[in-house]
């Protein structure tokens, strides 16, 4: 099939709007019954269960000649499917929005650098799908379109209540236990032909996330490091970035009002510095507190007409009066807000900057034994980027409940297809060229695991977060952490130094051994399974944790 010529016809159909404006999007969402207005004025939705978190385990990417070799298939979510199954559902979906009485079509980039922003096209049968672009990507601007990847625009079919037949699947796509049959969801990628498709899921995550898979599959070719990162700049002009899993903090701790924001999530490193890929944020809202988070509290709820917001609050508890609850997880530990950058009070509009002088690894430790900040050579910063480690948190992904130890490579597994020696020495090269630090921030628990400690006090991770951004921590005197090969301060400004060596927080010291060599263990089991044969640089290797 002529897929170009097909897509171009269904963009071109007579009930397709294309770019519809936010005030007419938000009024199609509503008398579609897609959302109703909160109190506030943003809007809220709701999805099936199913759809409260990405599927990883539906996320496909075709495999050609063309591009397999530039693809790590040994990852678990670097998941083929064959051209023939993927043409399937590429004809589904076209049939499908074929048969739709008006179909919602934006035209944005992805990319604040002009330099290689990356044209896309979304058609959808959602007008609520349609403002989540909206909020998500950015407007096109003529010097937006330069090479070095403005001839290769990608478009997006987006189906988020329909489901596939699983009957003409079967023996195509997985078995899924939860329906008790074949899947009926597909979030497939095909970069060759740069099409990507949304089938069955309503996850506002799953159309921003494949684009940000297609941005870190495209982006290192042009010698450009994608990062699953925020980005923010200091009053000096210093650019930081913070990298970390959903849940790890990196929207909370990169909104700060004496910093500007470039983005809370995807960014790329170029030559001439950093660049955030989206045009807005899409935050967790379970537990949100307007006194310790008021930035995206602010941005999510401040009052506006209905007509004027176009906030989108996904799967949080909300009452027929139009107030809500944060704190209720019933429905989802993962409900969400997407919002444009703007509505923060402190953002760079130009979204970029410079060679970044920190970079903060986070993660959320549920075994509590790391300390709450340490720094890291550079083949310490090396290893803990390919090892990406964290506790999962409960409802990012559908079927996980508590906190579960995880690798994620690069700190965004998940999203980033090449093979992980690409991303690793990139890194290295830029660190070299231009003096960067790192710290790793553990913004889990202190004084024992999950279930037994304490997460730790946000305060007091901003006041360390903050010494590393001022530089208030170059100086600190440092002790080596053999069994984790971390550099540990022995005081921070702000923070009780008792604190700082997460042994002393623990009442029985051996429970503590016990489980740090536990950690220990996991991460030599996991070096091995996933680099054993990566051909990984042996000094950096040898800083893993357990050796």
């Amino acid at each position: 099939m002529n897929i170009d010529a097909i897509i171009e016809s269904l963009s071109k159909s007579k009930s397709v709007l294309l770019d519809p404006t936010r005030r007419f999007l938000i009024e199609e969402a509503l008398a579609r019954r897609e959302a109703i207005v909160l109190s506030t004025g943003a809007l809220a939705t709701w999805t099936r269960p199913e759809s409260t978190g990405r599927s990883p385990l539906d996320t496909l990417t075709v495999r050609r000649k063309e591009s397999e070799k530039n693809i790590d298939w040994d990852s678990p979510n670097n998941i083929p499917v064959d051209e023939e199954t993927f043409d399937m559902v590429l004809s589904d979906a076209i049939t499908a929005l074929w048969g739709k009485d008006r179909l919602y079509v934006t035209d944005r980039v992805l990319g604040a650098d002009p330099a290689y922003a990356l044209p896309v096209r979304t058609i959808a049968s959602s007008p609520l799908t349609a403002l989540f672009t909206d909020n998500m990507f950015r407007p096109v601007r003529e010097d937006a379109l330069l090479d070095p990847i403005r001839d290769r625009p990608f478009t997006i079919l987006v189906l988020p209540y329909d489901k596939l037949n699983p009957h003409r699947y079967e023996g195509r796509l997985r078995v899924d236990p939860r329906i008790g049959g074949t899947s009926t969801m597909v979030i497939g990628i095909d970069y060759d032909r740069r099409i990507g498709i949304v089938y069955g899921s309503a996850y506002g995550g799953s159309v921003k996330k494949l684009m940000f898979t297609v941005m870190n599959y495209l982006l290192p070719a042009e010698g450009i490091l994608p990062l699953h990162c925020s980005a923010n700049e200091g009053p000096d002009g210093e650019t930081a970035l913070l990298l970390g899993l959903s849940g790890t903090g990196k929207t909370t701790l990169s909104a700060d009002p004496g910093r500007a924001l470039l983005g809370d999530d995807e960014h790329g490193w170029s030559d001439d510095g950093i660049a955030n890929f989206e045009n807005g944020c899409y935050a967790k809202l379970i537990d949100l507190d307007p006194d310790k988070e008021p930035e995206i509290y602010r941005a999510v709820f401040h009052p506006d007409h209905y007509l004027n917001h176009g906030a989108i609050v996904e799967n949080a508890m909300v009452y027929p009066d139009g107030s809500f609850d944060l704190t209720d997880d019933r429905l989802t530990p993962n409900s969400r807000a997407s919002y444009p950058l703007t509505y923060l009070s402190n953002v760079k509009p130009t979204a970029r900057g410079g060679h970044p002088r920190t970079i903060l690894f986070l993660t959320a430790d549920a075994n509590g034994v790391l300390p709450p900040i340490a720094k890291l050579t550079r083949s310490q910063a090396m290893l803990w980027f390919l090892m990406g480690y964290t506790s999962k948190l409960a409802g990012t992904e559908t079927g996980i409940v508590e906190p579960k130890t995880t690798f994620s490579r690069f700190f965004g597994e998940p999203f980033m297809p090449r093979n992980p020696d690409v991303y690793a020495r990139m890194l290295g090269e830029k660190m070299d060229r231009h003096g960067t630090e790192v710290y790793l921030v553990n913004t889990g628990w202190s004084g024992g695991p999950y279930g037994i400690g304490k997460r730790m006090e946000i305060s007091l991770t901003r006041a360390m977060v903050d010494a590393a951004l001022t530089g208030r921590l170059a100086d600190a005197q440092y002790e080596e952490d053999r069994r984790f090969h971390l550099l540990v301060p022995e005081s921070c400004p702000g923070v009780p130094s008792e604190i700082l060596d997460p042994k002393n927080t623990w009442s029985d010291k051996e429970a503590y051994e016990e489980r740090a060599d536990r950690l220990a263990g996991e991460f030599v089991a996991h070096f091995k399974k996933a680099y054993g044969d990566k051909g990984i640089d042996p000094e950096v290797a040898s800083e893993c944790p357990g050796h």
